[in-house]
């Protein structure tokens, strides 16, 4: 077959039978990667799409260049103290990866971090680990932990050289600089250091990818580690984090609905674990460590019969004697509380947008809450990096859709904020020179969707728009500021994020309207909100396009097929496209544990049957669909490639004229990647050159090389 012949897959039967429904399957061939056929497809898929896109090569190139120019590529962050080392990354011109750095602390009492930037010598300078070495030999690198143990002796780090996301843990002597012949493989991305500096803990995953046990290893005492938590049930997966007071390590288990969190002694090497509230279906809880008047206790996030979850201390030697700190309110949403020796801070989130509360830690109890504000409608502000349980300054980050991130230090005492670094983009970047604002469009049934809106000053209406969406999990799309989105904007197009339900923005309730047996409002919102643009004038459905990937891929392929003339273009990445086929089978990777998002139709029928009913693949047919670009990885864990395989191929099957429409439905697959894509900074450059100019070209905007 040339490159300039779209590929055709051969159809095969395969019959899917639930509740009595029968489905036959003609694509289902294509999930055996093992197959060279399957693998010959894929690379003549890519190959016809390289054939079709060839011609925006020139676009995709300047893109890329306009990505390259604003972007300082060698750089280095703002040090965090730890200790007695000032911790920071850098990155160098020409080098895919970063490199973690710490330097000595010359003064114990200056908590101000010293000012370097690239072209310092800086005096004592450590590297601890260059990723491009561990990157070397590799396709793909990704770095999962990068832990310095307590006393800052000792480096665990993982990584991930296939895109599995199945990590090999490594440590590394930070005062030798020789690696340990401690070595495990096959565990998830982190690790998590006792407080004795010998002891590691890490987790390992089923067959299914799912996290299901803790694991505890004593540096230097070889292999097999000692297993401390597994976790039966398969609907729950774990985790295992240290509090910032180096008190306890916490063990969490949890599903989409419930969770359970264990503690035990940091510093006992052989420490035993305690429920902190016994499991209780639909109750999740998280927890911290503080100190009030001399006594440990926890602090417990929760939503016992409050939906948008109450904050609430308790004795550590009694979880259950509870007292309220913050009730509970309909309309905020809280998110986390951080606590440290000498004040908390409160995440939360109100009119869809995240803020944050500082609490001062007194001698009788808690002092007033201060909120930390900033001056932007749509600023979005959270905790940057704060490993210290008691420092004189609190680091936070802010940033919004046309505000580089800023990095501030916040003084206890005064108050005073001092800004540290800001985000640099070079050239001629102002923020002044562009728009960001909030919309709101109204659903069938009364819902009330945010939309948020970024353009250069000055565009005229109607415009191209790339409408952004997700919708699963809770997820928020926060504002914040993107160098590669102004690529789009200097040349007209308009960047707005759907807010639809299934995402969290506005709060729980917000959440639970957008799954299981009401997931439909998730792609009813974002249809909304693009007939919300066109009917405002903002844009036209010959020059809209949308975009979305995994869970929002899902949402890409439901919008193709419920409202196919609104868009002139949808791009899915890791398309969730094939949901039914995937939930149904529970030897999958983390099947069971999504029965909570999507509901389990091997069990419930009415699953089933709502499912099929949206499924984009399930419920191809012929009619006129937009242009469709699909990208997807190989070695994705969490969303196998077949899915947009089989989905292509049924796109292609019912074009009423294939031989015009071919180019129209294009399937791009990585075949050295994992669920977040390539790895390496430049490659994923090019990537978003790639995904950036179908996109222009499609609303218009392909030849049109002028900035506003």
């Amino acid at each position: 077959m040339s490159a300039g012949q779209a590929p055709v897959a051969r159809r095969a039967a395969h019959r899917r039978e639930h509740h009595g429904d029968v489905f036959i399957d003609p694509y289902e061939w294509l999930r055996d990667k093992s197959s060279q056929e399957v693998i010959d497809h894929l690379e003549a898929e890519n190959a016809y799409t390289d054939h079709v896109t060839a011609a925006l090569e020139p676009l995709r190139q300047k893109i890329f260049d306009e990505i390259k120019s604003r972007t300082k590529e060698t750089d280095l962050s703002v040090p965090t103290r730890r200790g007695d080392w000032w911790y920071y990354g850098r990155s160098f011109q020409g080098k895919q990866y970063g490199v973690q750095c710490r330097c000595p602390v010359t003064d114990p009492d200056d908590w101000t971090p010293p000012q370097f930037d690239e072209h310092t010598e800086i005096p004592g300078e450590q590297v601890l680990l260059d990723e491009n070495v561990e990157a070397e030999g590799h396709d793909f690198f990704s770095l999962g932990a990068a832990t310095v143990s307590v006393d800052g002796n000792v480096l665990a780090y993982s990584v991930d050289v296939k895109g599995d996301e199945r990590y090999t843990l490594r440590f590394k002597d930070l005062r030798t600089g020789r690696r340990y012949e401690d070595e495990i493989a096959g565990i998830g991305a982190g690790a998590t250091w006792a407080a004795d500096n010998h002891t590691v803990y890490y987790v390992t995953v089923d067959d299914a990818w799912r996290p299901d046990t803790v694991w505890r290893h004593r540096l230097g005492a070889g292999l097999p580690a000692e297993r401390v938590y597994h976790e039966p049930d398969e609907r729950f997966w774990v985790a295992v984090g240290r509090t910032r007071s180096n008190k306890y390590v916490i063990i969490a288990a949890g599903s989409a609905v419930t969770s359970e969190l264990r503690y035990g002694d940091a510093a006992d090497p052989q420490a035993e674990f305690t429920s902190v509230w016994p499991r209780r279906e639909n109750v999740e809880y998280s927890v911290d460590h503080v100190v009030v008047d001399g006594q440990d206790r926890f602090l417990i996030l929760h939503n016992d019969g409050a939906e948008n979850f109450t904050l609430v201390e308790a004795p550590v030697d009694d979880p259950t004697r509870s007292r309220t700190l913050i009730e509970h309110r309909h309309d905020v949403r809280l998110d986390s509380v951080d606590a440290f020796g000498g004040h908390l801070v409160v995440s939360y989130r109100k009119d869809a947008l995240p803020r944050i509360q500082l609490w001062p830690i007194e001698e009788e109890g808690y002092g007033q809450a201060q909120d930390i504000t900033f001056d932007s409608e749509l600023m979005s502000a959270g905790l940057s990096a704060n490993p210290n349980w008691s420092a004189p300054k609190l680091r936070i980050g802010a940033t919004s859709f046309v505000t580089p991130v800023r990095i501030y230090d916040l003084d206890l005492d005064t108050g005073e904020r001092t800004l540290l670094r800001e985000q640099p983009v070079l050239g001629d970047y102002r923020p002044e020179d562009y728009v960001e604002r909030r919309d709101w469009a109204v659903a069938p049934d009364g819902a009330r969707i945010p939309i948020s809106i970024i353009h250069r000053a000055g565009l005229r209406y109607p415009a191209p728009v790339l409408l952004y969406g997700y919708g699963a999990y809770e997820s928020c799309e926060d504002p914040r500021f993107s160098i590669a989105r102004l690529s789009l904007l200097d040349r007209g197009m308009v960047f707005a994020i759907a807010h639809v339900r299934g995402g969290g923005e506005l709060g729980r309730g917000w959440y639970e309207h957008g799954k299981l047996l009401e997931k439909r409002n998730t792609f009813t919102d974002f249809i909304t909100a693009a007939s919300h643009l066109v009917g405002t004038d903002v844009t036209l459905p010959e020059n809209l396009v949308a975009y979305g990937g995994s869970a929002g891929g899902l949402l890409m392929g439901a919008v193709a097929n419920l409202a196919p003339d609104l868009f002139a273009g949808i791009l899915a990445a890791v398309p969730f496209v094939d949901p039914l086929t995937t939930i149904l089978d529970p030897s999958l990777p983390l099947t069971v544990t999504e029965w909570d998002e999507w509901g389990n139709p091997l069990e419930d029928a009415d699953v089933y049957e709502y499912m099929k009913s949206y499924s984009p693949y399930e419920n191809v047919a012929a009619r006129k669909y937009p242009a469709i670009l699909a990208m997807t990885s190989l070695n994705d864990t969490r969303v196998y490639y077949v899915e947009p395989a089989k989905w292509v191929a049924a796109l292609r099957h019912v074009q009423s004229d294939p031989a015009n429409d071919a180019a129209k439905v294009l399937l791009k697959t990585e075949m050295n990647a994992g669920h977040g894509g390539i790895s390496g900074r430049y490659e994923r450059w090019k990537e978003a050159a790639f995904q950036y100019a179908w996109l222009l070209d499609r609303a218009g905007l392909g030849s049109n090389e002028s900035s506003v």
